[in-house]
């Protein structure tokens, strides 16, 4: 057999390396630069070392369990039922990394400022090498706000669930060190209006918070069904309850809840999904009868703020790939890098990026002072609109990152493929745009000092940039007349802008603030990325975001 190569057809050039074996913080100026503006720099150390993790060994992880989907196994082979589902050994590194590093943890055993900053850091960072994973933890952490309402139930399991220690074993709660907590409130014939929910609880003996009752009904959206506990939602004779249901009794037999399959999703991948029913299950009582929304809103808050983080990620990391793979490709003669179409589009995406991390981070800071009565209505409005807009901007960002790459970004074996089919996810969950508008509209008419509070953070960036100041004048002017339900969305939008434009005036560069100001407040301006104005600094903003590799 000849070794000539008589048989090659041609030689692979112009293909660049692909964005991988990189430190995914230390490479991103934009997400340490958010970092130390608010408190964070101290988390360097641990950040560091995480964003190693990310841009190796996490990264393979990734992409294998998200290539070998979790398969329920309902009954052992002797005919028990079990409910186990069983994940790639990849899920598993990609826990046990997170919590080795306090992805759930550090705000609550790390009191500082910054912590929350900190945390949300690893979080963004985790997101980018499995979505999946991240919501288990996410989860886990936003359950410690509810369950501290309980203090008998707290007291016992606060500790395992806020321990760095990763058991994947089905056993019960009480032989393990460390915990994690799902949560279950989706049914059937209610979907968000969980108000509409016909799972049923009553008391084993005696009622009243933190006491035993069973519950029996269904969930029609589970996810992470191996979690230790959950968070569920179910009726009571005082109203709609919120309970801890174990999966494993406290007596060491197998709880009663029941999966009756996996949902085949087209994102969210390597996080199994599931249906589920509850025959009799022990649970606790979470808060007093009757009060399980405004109980089980504790975590609703932070899985909501979690969802605008991880969709800023997914941005991140698109606008990370489409840079540095046309930093390495020509076209037309020139490197795609010099082609000022090209320019347009990734400065683009990199401005949506960066404004999506901004007012994300700025949230971070105010879950770090709660005690600031002005930071927590912050929260209470901002969370609303920036979990609207960041997620919905998500899918258009992603696909227009790919356009970028071209045809190689829609193989599996690129991970663009992925943050495509992930970014509507976290748009759904938690609360699709109608309901975050509703909330939106519920907080101003409701809670006047919600809203000064949110028009004094847009005030602090008035008085540099008149256009600015024009449009705020004119949201003001709009939300203080009554609203129309059919017209949220386009009042949504418009605050989700000008909070983006206060928070990049004041915390980032100040030709990213003028950039954005004329491209996304000016009346004129189009929805569609890579329409920037001819004034626009294009080759500065991609040097911003090209990865430090």
């Amino acid at each position: 057999m000849s070794n000539d190569f008589t048989y090659q057809t041609h030689q692979v050039l112009n293909q660049p390396e692909p964005l991988c074996e990189y430190n995914a913080y230390s490479s991103d100026r934009i997400l340490t630069h958010y970092v130390d503006q608010f408190a964070g720099s101290w988390g360097e150390g641990r950040l560091v070392q995480y964003g190693y993790k990310v841009g190796h060994e996490l990264l393979d992880a990734g992409f294998a369990a998200n290539k070998y989907k979790p398969e329920l196994e309902s009954h052992d082979r002797f005919g028990r039922r079990i409910d186990q589902v069983n994940y790639h050994p990849a899920y598993h590194e990609l826990m046990r990394a997170a919590i080795e590093i306090g992805h759930h943890s550090i705000p609550w055993k790390e009191a500082q400022p910054g912590a929350h900053v900190v945390r949300a850091a690893i979080e963004y960072l985790h997101y980018q090498a499995d979505p999946g994973s991240g919501c288990p933890l996410t989860m886990t952490f936003s359950a410690v706000p509810a369950i501290k309402l309980q203090e008998n139930i707290a007291k016992e399991w606060l500790p395992k669930i806020t321990a760095n220690i990763y058991d994947s074993r089905n056993i019960p709660f009480f032989e393990k060190e460390g915990l994690t907590i799902g949560m279950a409130m989706t049914e059937k014939q209610g979907g968000s209006d969980v108000r509409a929910n016909t799972s049923r609880a009553k008391a084993l003996d005696q009622a009243g918070p933190g006491e035993a009752y069973l519950l029996t009904g269904h969930k029609w959206f589970c996810s992470a069904p191996m979690c230790d506990a959950f968070l569920v939602l179910a009726q009571t004779n005082q109203g709609l309850s919120c309970f801890l249901l174990p999966r494993w009794k406290p007596d060491g037999e197998k709880n009663s809840l029941y999966i009756q399959r996996l949902k085949n999703k087209m994102g969210n991948v390597s996080n199994a999904s599931s249906e589920i029913e509850f025959r009799n299950a022990f649970a606790w009582l979470i808060g007093n009868e009757g009060k399980g929304v405004k109980t089980i809103l504790e975590m609703v808050s932070m899985t909501r703020f979690d969802c605008m983080v991880g969709s800023a990620a997914l941005m991140g990391l698109a606008t990370a790939q489409a840079i540095h793979h046309t930093g390495g490709r020509d076209a037309f003669g020139k490197n795609l890098h010099q082609q000022p179409l090209m320019q347009n589009v990734l400065a683009d995406l990199a401005l949506e990026s960066e404004a999506a991390l901004a007012i994300s981070m700025r949230l971070a800071k105010a879950l770090d002072n709660l005690d600031s009565s002005r930071e927590s209505q912050l929260i209470r409005l901002g969370t609303a609109i920036g979990k609207y807009w960041v997620c919905k901007r998500a899918s258009l960002h992603t696909a227009e990152a790919m356009e970028c790459i071209g045809g190689v970004a829609a193989i599996e074996e690129n991970v663009l493929a992925r943050l495509y089919r992930e970014s509507p996810v976290n748009a759904i969950w938690e609360g699709s745009g109608n309901i975050q508008c509703l909330d939106v509209a519920r907080a101003i008419l409701k809670e006047p000092k919600v809203l000064a509070s949110f028009m004094a953070e847009l005030k602090l960036a008035q008085g540099k940039y008149q256009l600015f100041d024009d449009k705020l004048n004119e949201i003001k002017q709009e939300i203080n007349t009554p609203m129309q339900e059919s017209q949220l969305r386009a009042t949504v939008e418009k605050l989700a802008l000008v909070w983006q434009a206060s928070a990049l005036i004041q915390f980032s560069e100040d030709f990213i603030a003028e950039t954005f100001i004329n491209n996304r407040l000016n009346s004129n301006a189009s929805r569609m990325l890579g329409t920037l104005d001819q004034s626009t600094p294009f080759e500065r903003i991609i040097q911003r975001a090209r990865p430090r590799v």
